[in-house]
């Protein structure tokens, strides 16, 4: 096993179940859900960021989150928590793609029984079902699509048209006129398949229309020391937390900090995520 984390505030917002005994000696505090919410899944994401706030290098062999924690084994472990409580995990394609061997499973990061305990006494399948985002349906091959889950994918009609070509089993959620809605998607996986938690493990494109569309409940960040930046052309830039839409400085998004844990020179940020009636993307 790992040492406790280090708690250095907490301050629980939150009604619901928390953690197991043996979780919480660990995490060296505790871990509430929220009320569920009844319109869609309740939404939480996960990042490992570097001191300033890049999530990948951006290059052959180093493209991964493995790469900004340094291999820490206590964000493996916080990664597999939060996936224990998923029903489901959102990917974007380019997070696929990048990850093809990777299946998304219980122990995959963080070998302990007691995760898939957790699964079962919450009652979540021992497979969460992967929701993939991708207006192309362009997919690549990946070990995650072949395992025996269940499969969304969140598209447009032509996507979902040239993705079951390959993959003939996905569930393909369009918006009501075959357009890419994630509001609609995320209604869908709620009311028609029971989805009642997801966990966001896509890049900052799709953490960003999770922003946009004000989808996001609370947020995991790990906060590793290393500096990463962002060099000139030609080379290929290294990309941050949120990617693809801003916000007008009048009115931002903000974090409300819930907990702060640390490690060595690693902090573990838990945060409700506050986003103004008149925030604006731009």
């Amino acid at each position: 096993m790992i040492a406790p984390f280090t708690l250095l505030f907490e301050e629980e917002p939150n009604p619901g179940p928390g953690l197991p005994e043996v979780m919480r000696a660990v995490y060296n505090g505790d871990w509430r859900l929220p009320v569920l919410p009844t319109h869609r899944p309740l939404v939480w994401t996960n990042f490992v960021v570097s001191h300033d706030g890049r999530i990948a290098f951006n290059q052959p062999g180093w493209n991964g989150g493995n790469a900004i924690s340094r291999g820490s084994r206590h964000d493996h472990w916080l990664m597999e928590l939060v996936r224990a409580r998923a029903d489901a995990i959102l990917v974007g394609n380019a997070t696929l793609r990048a990850a093809r061997r990777h299946r998304w499973a219980p122990g995959e990061v963080f070998a302990w029984p007691e995760f898939a305990a957790l699964r079962e006494a919450e009652g979540r399948p021992a497979l969460p079902a992967l929701v993939i985002l991708s207006a192309s349906g362009e997919l690549p091959a990946a070990v995650a699509l072949d395992l025996p889950r269940t499969l969304f994918l969140v598209t447009t009609a032509e996507g979902a048209g040239r993705a079951r070509q390959r993959y003939p089993h996905l569930i393909c959620l369009t918006g009501a006129d075959g357009q890419l809605d994630l509001i609609a998607a995320l209604a869908q996986l709620r009311h028609n398949y029971g989805i009642r938690t997801l966990l966001s493990e896509g890049g900052g494109r799709t953490y960003g229309t999770l922003l946009a569309n004000h989808l996001i409940d609370e947020v995991f960040l790990t906060i590793s020391p290393i500096i990463v930046g962002n060099p000139s052309p030609p080379l290929s830039p290294r990309p941050g937390l949120v990617e693809g839409v801003g916000f007008t400085p009048q009115s931002p998004p903000y974090l409300r900090l819930i907990s702060l844990r640390r490690v060595d020179d690693m902090l573990f940020q838990r945060a409700n995520i506050v986003i103004p009636p008149d925030a604006k993307p731009v």
